[in-house]
């Protein structure tokens, strides 16, 4: 007898369909074919076990078990159930009428109890997709599943509720999925509030404009100057996750198996702090079993590099690319995936070894081309990149003692997410664009447009400051959304000057020209 049951393998962020052909024949052996890897072929150990826990057998016959296509290297140990069924399906020990109606996955355990598998999201939204009645999964994926809508999705604890299902002898209650509203009406973590930093106004100033306009930003200043505290505050300000968004980093997070067991959709910003000892790969993702890196993991969120100089120069590098099109590639040998990564990248260093470079108080004690040296583990491509360069000095003891209350994350948000609309408006027949950082250099040409005084300044500082082609278009970047922060329809002087402000690693005084 053949029966074939249904399962999802993953490539990339998305899911496509696997058909698990099992046919029975007289004879004896079990044979396992189409590109299954070890855990794969290891299940019929786990499933053996499972199903005499359960008072059910792999009979002693010819079973030929085959994971189409054939072309798709199967990995994992997600296919246990979905292979049971088909065996207890195709030896007539349940019935198997509607056993095609739904797609199936789900670790065993030995005593056939369900563990969680990763990518459940993009699973649901493939069995959908692929118009089946419903999916069964583990409980501990099921509210994840269910955020997709429009199919039927029921958690299950153990293989038995499975069998019962399918016998028709006790039904499987399907799972709601949360309401999207009522998630992103969740309030976001006030622990980390602006309103606990004293002084520092005008860093506060260029972390909103980053925000705004989704702007990468680089922070340099001497130890104790507030670069990562100020950093990790940047979340509470940025607004809140769309549907859409939602759905995608929900996926790509799913995917890498960092949901929490029984969680729904994330309703908050990912802020990813990877420390400066990771590789090239966990930073881009890959593997031998690919798995989303840091930059998409940070996907529609902020990836902070803490001590940037300290990142190894090929991890650095390795983001030169992602920056731009918002999209990594992974090409090995045998596969070739797309991860999305459109982060917002904002990173702190000293600005020197010791740290107090340009200190007012304190004198630097670097040798003689040190700090030169500390700077060009960070290449000039790298920077070029980064729209906002900020320099901040530490604060006198009148400053930090200041009990003045400061302005909220609250009201700072409220101001980023009235810039953030204009900008959706602006973008509305854009597609992939979302922010001013995304515009491409033909959007730039319609909506950065300056008059002759302000043309004129923009002249001056590419001259002085000897700026590229891609500086000059992220200063225009950057002073439409301190525009748009000012409620502003032109890009006024004033706007261009504050851009032009946010470039302190562009000056000759850092000694970054000879830098490659």
């Amino acid at each position: 007898m053949l029966v074939k049951t249904y399962g999802s393998a993953l490539v990339g962020i998305y899911a496509t369909t696997i058909t698990v052909e099992v046919s029975v024949a007289p004879g004896i052996n079990f044979f396992m074919v189409g590109l299954p890897d070890c855990a794969v072929r290891e299940s019929h150990h786990r499933i053996e076990a499972a199903l005499k826990h359960n008072g059910y057998r792999i009979p002693g016959k010819r079973i030929v078990i085959n994971l189409a296509p054939a072309n798709i290297r199967k990995e994992g140990s997600a296919y246990d159930l979905t292979i049971a069924i088909g065996i207890l399906a195709a030896t007539e020990q349940i019935d198997a009428g509607k056993v095609s109606r739904y797609m199936i996955m789900g670790e065993l355990s030995l005593d056939g109890s369900v563990q969680a598998v990763r990518g459940a999201l993009p699973i649901a939204m493939n069995a959908r997709r692929q118009g089946f009645e419903g999916i069964i999964l583990p409980q501990f994926n099921a509210r994840e599943a269910a955020a997709v809508g429009g199919l039927k999705v029921y958690g299950i604890k153990d293989i038995r509720q499975v069998i019962d299902f399918f016998d028709s002898k006790k039904p499987l209650d399907p799972v709601d999925g949360d309401d999207w509203e009522s998630l992103s009406n969740k309030q976001p973590d006030s622990r980390s509030d602006f309103a606990e930093v004293r002084g520092q106004e005008h860093v506060k100033r260029a972390l909103e404009v980053s925000a705004a306009g989704g702007h990468h930003l680089l922070l340099i200043g001497p130890p104790g100057s507030g670069k990562t505290m100020l950093a990790r505050r940047i979340p509470g300000i940025l607004p809140p996750l769309s549907l859409d968004e939602a759905l995608e980093t929900t996926k790509i997070h799913s995917v890498a198996g960092k949901l929490r067991n029984n969680a729904s959709l994330l309703t908050s910003r990912p802020f990813r702090n990877p420390h400066h000892t990771l590789s090239d790969i966990a930073m881009t993702g890959g593997g031998s079993h690919p798995r989303p890196g840091e930059i998409s993991l940070a996907h529609n969120g902020v990836l902070f590099l803490d001590e940037l100089p300290e990142f190894k120069r090929q991890v650095l590098e390795v983001l030169r690319q992602p920056l731009e099109s918002r999209v990594i590639t992974i090409s090995r040998a045998r596969y070739s995936v797309d991860y999305p990564a459109g982060f917002m990248l904002v990173a702190s260093m000293n600005p020197c070894p010791c740290g107090y470079y340009s200190h007012p108080e304190k004198d630097c004690l670097c040798a003689p081309g040190h700090v030169q040296k500390y700077l060009n583990r960070i290449s000039g491509p790298l920077l070029d990149r980064i729209d906002i360069h900020l320099e901040l000095l530490p604060l006198d003891f009148t400053r930090i003692s200041d009990q003045t209350p400061s302005e909220s994350s609250k009201t700072i948000r409220e101001r980023v997410e009235k810039a953030r609309q204009m900008q959706s408006v602006r973008f509305a027949k854009m597609h992939g664009v979302f922010c001013n950082a995304q515009m491409p250099s033909g959007l730039i040409q319609s909506y950065c447009s300056i008059d002759k005084s302000g043309m004129l300044l923009l002249r001056t500082a590419m001259e002085k400051l000897q700026l590229s082609a891609r500086a000059y278009n992220r200063i225009l970047k950057v002073s439409r959304t301190i525009a748009d922060l000012g409620d502003s329809s032109e890009i006024k002087v004033e706007h261009l000057a504050e851009a032009i402000h946010y470039r302190s690693l562009d000056r000759e005084s850092w000694g970054l020209n000879g830098i490659n």
